[in-house]
């Protein structure tokens, strides 16, 4: 809600209503602008201190500007209003003096600056108002540092919730000491994000190159959580603050003392005060550890992506630990050794028992540091075994000693687990977008050849450098299924011969900061067993850990795709109905297979071609099979494949998704002449004569001759057998009679302003009824009842048909189960 345009006196209206609704705030007390106070009536006149303060033990005395104020300013007008007036002399003070504007609202806990009002020879016979006088300069230099230190402002907009925490908090009846919003492990992101709003920005330092060097400003953050009076509580944090200024970076140097890099800040540490000024520091300290350790929710996405810091959930970590025990035996964690490469803080090792047999790397410092505060904290690790390690770039060399003499064994190394959540990073989108640098490294440059394509993915280097220069090793990884199953993954698995010996997969969404509908699989990989991955029966589990259902995971190396079959009969000389837009074979972007107006430009890279009366029937299979079934999280890899020949005799199933498609496009009658539509002026009742009627016509079996490209010719030389439907296809076409039927009787009284009118189109018609919003949207209904329950009668009946269609899709090969 903006309150710029608004006078003083509405102001004071709208913050009484919006905020202080519950309480009093008609009072006038003295000459102060604004007052709040419990519904209580005083006792006692104006000219006596009341036994039971009107303003109750919540109130407030306020000073109110209309537009953009300085509130300091305001404040110290307040002060000088309740001064000259003796007003505390009269009515016991409140707990709270405060300023408001347009924008903002502050609070000043009134014991923090009552001496001034007790000051020796001060002239307090001024105007408040006039901030150019001597006393108004005084007041403001006493108290000053007061206000900067003990102010709590709120901006209305970005601070609401804040807001009417503290005034449901504070204005309470018995309430002494001034309460903050607390912060604990459900908010302390979104706090975070204000931080970083308010405070980074006075924090003198360069961002960019800091973050190359791996100093992002969440570690800043967490400085200043996790502290009292400006001190951080935990030494063992990669950035300190102490007091006014930060310490960051310790390194040894050449003389064997510790450097430091420092930093402070650049308005004197006053926004940093305001801030921290509305909420608790630290936090319970039962909330440390885990916010320490879920530091990898305040990683910048860039950042995220490319190290790693996807914190695995631990229903996943112990269900990976309970596959691996199946795979190893009940003794794998004695008998085998096990290396996180890729720890981050270290939770995927959490409820691992024998530490003398595990060891923890990561990119940064800053990680190294959390997990060995987290070994002080009971973490089941040794501290010589986590290290600092980059392991798409560093040397084997910089390992532990005790590790390399395993990785350098080839039969200690049939004894390694490299137990790992990589990156899921990759060099560009499938949309082409650079992301400069991102898979850029020493095994991206050494392996580029054998991995290819691939390459671009910092997953797949992970498991490249393990694969080949660490042979013979176990392998239990997260990541996404491209590997085992994209078609260009194929470079990859023609070198990765090793044999998948087990893998369960999981909704992408369940890890922090995971965006997208679909699958990462834990996989148990044995790389001393040479094999090609060709099928594996994976097991699905839900959020909640439930197992639900068996996956069949193919690679699809020796199968022909979707696209290939379409490259059978999208050569066609006959004039065009419509374009069809296609995708690639997966299910990603399935809502851009769409049906479009005839000889649409479409980008060169798009699947696309004409529909013309001799592709008719294949073009709608491919359209229903690719729509039909939703893409969700367990599909998503899943591959549409050229069909089997028995699609070829199926006449149902090719009218089933003629149906189907007739009633699911995109046409618009002002694009062109409308070939779709599928009944004649007679059925719908419509007054005028229809610009095509080759669908009826086609559904008649009144074709052309063969030979004939157009449409429209007068002469019908070939005549064939009416299409036959099914009792589910018929459903739909008698439901779409009957919308189509409503729609010409409703626009012979109410023609539309523009769009097909006779012509139209099943898009037409939802346009027509359920128009368009300010934005230009298509609204989602009607406020024509009957026109909602038509179109919610054609939506059921084409939901049964698409039921009837999908294990035909399955069937004829499309999809493999």
């Amino acid at each position: 809600m903006s309150y710029l345009a608004i006078r003083e006196e509405e102001l004071k209206n709208k913050i009484a209503q919006n905020y202080f609704g519950e309480f009093d705030c008609t009072q006038i007390v003295g000459n102060v602008d604004f007052c709040v106070s419990s519904p209580l009536p005083p006792k006692g006149g104006t000219d006596e201190i009341t036994s039971t303060p009107p303003l109750g033990a919540g109130g407030l005395w306020a000073e109110a500007k209309k537009g953009v104020s300085d509130v300091y300013k305001s404040v110290v007008q307040l002060i000088l209003t309740i001064g000259k007036a003796r007003t505390f002399d009269k009515v016991l003070p409140p707990p709270f003096l405060g300023a408001f504007d347009a924008e903002k609202i502050a609070f000043l806990p009134y014991n923090a600056i009552q001496e001034v009002f007790y000051q020796n020879d001060f002239n307090w016979n001024v105007a408040p108002s006039n901030h150019e006088t001597k006393e108004f300069k005084q007041v403001y230099d006493k108290v000053k540092t007061t206000i900067e230190n003990e102010t709590l402002l709120f901006y209305y907009q970005k601070d609401d919730q804040e807001l009417r925490e503290f005034i449901k908090t504070n204005f309470v009846v018995g309430n002494v000491a001034t309460s903050k919003v607390r912060i604990d492990k459900n908010n302390f992101i979104t706090i975070y994000t204000k931080w970083l709003a308010a405070v980074k920005p006075t924090i003198v330092l360069n961002w960019e190159i800091a973050k190359k060097n791996g100093i992002i400003d969440a570690d800043f953050y967490l400085a200043d959580l996790l502290s009292s009076e400006n001190q951080s509580l935990k030494d063992t944090l990669y950035v300190l603050l102490k007091k006014d200024y930060y310490e960051f970076e310790k390194t040894l140097n050449e003389m064997g003392f510790f450097d430091l890099k420092r930093t402070s800040f650049n308005d004197k540490q006053k926004a940093h005060t305001q801030f921290w000024n509305k909420y608790e520091r630290p936090p319970k300290e039962q909330y440390w550890d885990y916010i320490v350790e879920r530091r990898d929710l305040l990683v910048p996405q860039d950042v995220r992506e490319r190290k790693g810091s996807f914190f695995t959930p631990q229903i996943w970590v112990e269900l990976s630990q309970k596959y691996l025990s199946d795979v190893l035996g009940e003794d794998w964690q004695d008998e085998y050794y096990i290396w996180d490469c890729a720890a981050g803080t270290g939770n995927l090792l959490t409820g691992l028992i024998n530490k003398d047999h595990i060891w923890a790397s990561t990119l940064d410092r800053q990680d190294v540091d959390v997990m060995k505060d987290r070994i002080q904290n009971g973490a089941n690790l040794w501290e010589k075994q986590v290290f600092q390690f980059d392991f798409l770039n560093d040397s084997f060399d910089k390992l532990p000693k005790e590790l390399q003499a395993i990785i350098n064994n080839p039969e200690k190394r049939k004894k390694l687990v490299v137990y790992i959540n990589p990156p899921y990073a990759e060099a560009d989108n499938r949309r082409g977008e650079g992301r400069s640098g991102v898979a850029v490294s020493a095994i991206h440059q050494k392996y580029s050849e054998k991995m290819g394509y691939t390459k671009r993915e910092l997953y797949v280097q992970f498991l490249t450098r393990i694969y080949i220069e660490i042979g013979g090793c176990k392998i239990a990884e997260f990541s996404k299924l491209k590997a085992l199953q994209a078609p260009k993954f194929i470079e990859f698995r023609n070198f990765f011969k090793a044999k998948l010996e087990k893998c369960f997969i999981i909704p992408a969404r369940t890890f922090d900061n995971v965006k997208g509908q679909f699958p990462i699989g834990f996989k148990v990989w044995d790389t001393d067993k040479k094999e090609d991955f060709l099928h594996i029966q994976a097991d699905a589990y839900d959020e909640k850990e439930k197992f639900f259902a068996v996956k069949e995971i193919w690679a699809y190396d020796n199968f022909k795709f979707i696209n290939d079959w379409v490259k059978t009969f999208r050569k066609t000389n006959s004039e065009s109905i419509a374009t069809i837009i296609g995708v690639g074979s997966d299910f990603q972007n399935q809502r851009l297979v769409r049906i479009e107006k005839p000889n649409m430009e479409v980008p060169a890279d798009n699947h696309h071609w004409q529909i013309t009366k001799d592709n008719l029937i294949q073009s709608a299979i491919y359209y229903v099979v690719r729509k039909t079934i939703a893409a969700t999280w367990f599909n998503d890899r899943d591959q549409f494949l050229y069909p089997n020949p028995t699609w070829e005799t199926d006449k149902e199933f090719h009218n089933n998704c003629l149906t189907y498609t007739l009633f699911n496009n995109n046409i618009k009658a002002k694009q062109g002449t409308n070939h779709w539509i599928p009944f004649t002026e007679a059925e719908v009742g419509s007054k005028d004569k229809f610009e095509s009627k080759f669908m009826a016509h086609f559904i008649a079996g009144k074709l052309k001759d063969a030979k004939s490209t157009a449409l429209f010719e007068k002469e019908q030389t070939t005549k064939k057998e009416p299409l036959e439907f099914s009792a589910e296809a018929k459903a739909v076409f008698s439901a779409g009679k009957e919308l189509w039927k409503y729609y010409h009787k409703t626009i012979q009284n109410s023609p539309p302003a523009e769009g097909g009118g006779a012509n139209a189109s099943f898009y037409d018609i939802r346009e027509y009824f359920q128009e368009r919003n300010p934005a230009g949207k298509m609204n989602n209904k009607s406020a024509n009842e009957k026109y909602n329950e038509l179109l919610a009668a054609l939506r059921e009946s084409l939901d049964i048909l698409a039921k009837k269609i999908e294990p035909k899709i399955y069937e004829h090969g499309f999809l493999k189960r």
